[in-house]
């Protein structure tokens, strides 16, 4: 696995608080999830609002980048779209970035770490092990993985690493646009933009902050 991968992330998302904000954050990991195209919209805004208003955000959305969708757990069925790429596309439509790549592929299914116990969850070796790279007609410079959901980051630094592999002369980031708080029994509020760092550390991802 490479070492350590640059994220953003703009929400946050409490999976089993009970106050008013998390369940909030709740709902709208589900209309994430379910790809809901009017909310999606409104998310894409909020993160052009955070680069363009508030500076953050500083070289992961411009014309030069790539968007690259992290797929879903099982290989996608023809004519279907998962939440990461419809995310990307309301990114695109949104002024960030300059083109959406579907080249990152699953070839194998793991199982979904939201519905799995902790010890149970797919490493990141077993990640590595389902992506696979199609060719590209040209060699990006910029690339930022897109993902709706980052927990711990195994996925993520997986795919970087198949990415990494097929293109090592490219500059890799990765943007979840809701980050899980599992370890925080409520949050305090939805927009908590961030840039941080996932690690490879002692055989696992460890995600910071």
């Amino acid at each position: 696995m490479i070492r350590n991968i640059p994220f953003g992330s703009c929400y946050v998302y409490s999976p089993a608080g009970q106050c008013a904000v998390s369940r909030r954050s709740q709902l709208l990991c589900s209309l994430l999830k379910a790809g809901d195209a009017q909310f999606l919209s409104r998310y894409a805004a909020r993160v052009r609002h955070e680069v363009f208003d508030h500076g953050l955000f500083c070289g992961y959305f411009d014309a030069r980048t790539l968007l690259i969708p992290v797929p879903g757990s099982r290989p996608r069925s023809p004519g279907t779209a998962s939440a990461a790429e419809r995310l990307a596309a309301a990114l695109l439509e949104a002024g960030l970035g300059g083109l959406v790549w579907t080249g990152l592929k699953r070839v194998s299914p793991v199982r979904k770490s939201a519905t799995a116990p902790g010890f149970r969850r797919p490493t990141a070796a077993k990640h590595y092990e389902s992506f696979t790279v199609e060719a590209f007609e040209r060699s990006p410079q910029r690339i930022l993985l897109v993902d709706d959901v980052v927990t711990k980051g195994r996925t993520l630094i997986a795919a970087a690493t198949r990415i990494y592999e097929a293109f090592p002369q490219a500059e890799i980031r990765a943007f979840a646009l809701l980050r899980t708080m599992g370890m925080i029994a409520e949050v305090e509020r939805l927009v908590d933009p961030c840039v941080g760092q996932i690690r490879w550390r002692g055989g696992d991802a460890h995600r910071c902050p």
